[in-house]
């Protein structure tokens, strides 16, 4: 097996026992990167001199004698995440230029750790979007077909993860744009519960929403990435006082007893029977480790596409409001006055889908239509929630199927973007309630595309969706599948 087939554990001891260094791991996984992004576009930046300097040091570390669990392990960011010194767009034409001067927590906690980064990647601009065909920088591709998308927002990432370039990604989930990439790469990935990561330094699309997690092959790499991400954070308001954990810890109990419910909403007109066919042997094979299913209901679900393209623009309304050409943004060279600066440099900043989504959230936002629109969508949200509720009173985990169909065609529904939208139906009432999420691989259709199972967990449960998701895995091999991807020598 290669190098860019391991898993984070594995990586960590082959480290350990000197079968290869920090820096002979960096190199392979670069040149690998040299080799498949051209097509995959993955990377909008790759970091090279940066991060075999921070192979080097990691190397001396473990010379020492030191045996940190990330150390010289390596990963990359999406480039929603500020990075000191180095770009920072939000595949925006916006922020092409940025140099971020300060790094997000995030970022902060996994240098800390020893983890060597390879560079940034590639999202939907200002993360808004389920294609990853928004961003300035060109659509990625999906490793599984290059004629098909990877998911989005955090496709970069996925495509990444899924292609071998690193083993482990950072990403970010405002509606499901960790779980639905992830679904669509056949990897794992995990929507912690809101306030779990802190968001200091994530560049905000809608901040009641927007939580980071890690992206990988499986549960177990999951969480040794989560739990170096996840910590309290006074910078962060929203940062929850009890956010760390050792995720690890229970990973391995067993089903025995675990209640699994099933909503009905989530099997109805629209799922793919490919998809729904493969999520049923997912929920059987949970069966068959001790737990118990039932059918639950969620009445509320299908108001949530409708509630959050409400209330995620009017968030994204106000955080956008910040980039107008005046300070650190694009600045359009065509304008005769401070309004026309404005304008046209928004105009000419932002791309279509960032501008269809401003304009909605100021009109809902505007007077003589709060009322109608956005006080009525934050009441929908109450009963989402309320529904998790009552559901997690019967239930400890939700599962159904995270995406309604397959990877789709590349520009198969940009002319449509009500169809986009509900690419994301099964994720984005998590966001709006706040619990956890994870979606892990479950199968493959017919024509050898991934199909992703998506786990639901109450507050702070995020641990137990892990424990689900590697028992899982322990005894099935769809997430040991690679794409077929010829990378010459790496």
């Amino acid at each position: 097996m290669d190098l860019h087939d391991f898993s984070l554990r594995q990586l960590r001891e082959g480290l350990q026992k000197r079968d290869f260094s920090a820096q002979e791991l960096t190199q392979t996984l670069l040149k690998r990167i040299h080799t498949l992004n051209p097509e995959l576009n993955a990377f909008v930046t790759v970091t090279e001199a940066a991060a075999l300097e921070s192979a080097a040091r990691a190397d001396d570390r473990l010379a020492k004698g030191e045996s940190g669990t990330l150390l010289g392990l390596p990963m990359a960011h999406k480039d929603i995440f500020c990075t000191a010194d180095l770009p920072t767009t939000c595949g925006s034409k916006m922020l092409k230029n940025f140099v971020a001067p300060y790094s997000a927590t995030v970022v902060e906690r996994l240098a800390a750790e020893g983890m060597v980064m390879l560079g940034k990647l590639n999202m939907d601009e200002f993360a808004m979007g389920s294609s990853n065909e928004t961003s300035y920088f060109g659509p990625v591709r999906n490793p599984w077909n290059t004629e098909m998308v990877p998911g989005g927002s955090s496709g970069g990432s996925a495509a990444a993860v899924a292609a071998g370039l690193v083993p482990v990604a950072t990403g970010t989930d405002t509606g499901g744009s960790i779980r639905q990439p992830a679904a669509l790469c056949g990897i794992t990935g995990i929507k912690p519960t809101y306030g779990r990561v802190s968001r200091y330094g994530m560049i905000a699309f809608a901040s009641s929403l927007d939580q980071a997690g890690p992206m990988a092959r499986s549960a177990e790499d999951c969480a040794l990435l989560l739990n170096a991400m996840a910590a309290h954070d006074p910078r962060d308001s929203t940062s929850h006082p009890a956010a760390a954990s050792d995720f690890l810890r229970g990973l391995d109990r067993p089903l025995q007893g675990l209640r699994v419910g099933v909503p009905e909403e989530f099997f109805g007109e629209g799922l793919d029977p490919e998809v729904a066919a493969a999520v049923q042997v997912g929920i059987d094979q949970l069966a068959k480790q001790g737990a118990s299913i039932q059918s639950i209901r969620l009445p509320n679900n299908p108001h949530a596409v409708s509630t959050y393209y409400v209330l995620a623009p009017a968030e994204a309304s106000s955080n956008l409001s910040r980039f107008d050409g005046v300070r650190y943004t694009h600045r359009s060279s065509a304008v005769e006055n401070l309004d026309d600066l404005y304008q046209q440099s928004r105009y000419e900043g932002f791309g279509a889908e960032v501008r269809r989504r401003i304009l909605v959230g100021t009109y809902v936002l505007s007077a003589g239509y709060y009322d109608a629109y956005y006080l009525k969508a934050q009441q929908v949200r109450s009963l989402i929630r309320e529904d998790f509720r009552r559901a997690f009173a019967e239930v400890d985990v939700i599962v159904g199927p995270t995406t309604p169909g397959p990877a789709f065609a590349l520009g198969a529904k940009n002319a449509d973007p009500v169809s986009m939208y509900l690419a994301d139906i099964y994720t984005i009432a998590v966001n709006l309630a706040g619990i956890p999420a994870l979606s892990l691989p479950c199968g493959f259709t017919q024509s050898g595309l991934p199909i992703g199972m998506q786990l639901m967990g109450d507050y702070f449960a995020d641990d137990l969706l892990l424990n689900v998701a590697h028992r899982y895995q322990q005894e099935t091999d769809w997430h040991l599948a690679r794409p077929n991807l010829k990378a010459g020598e790496a």
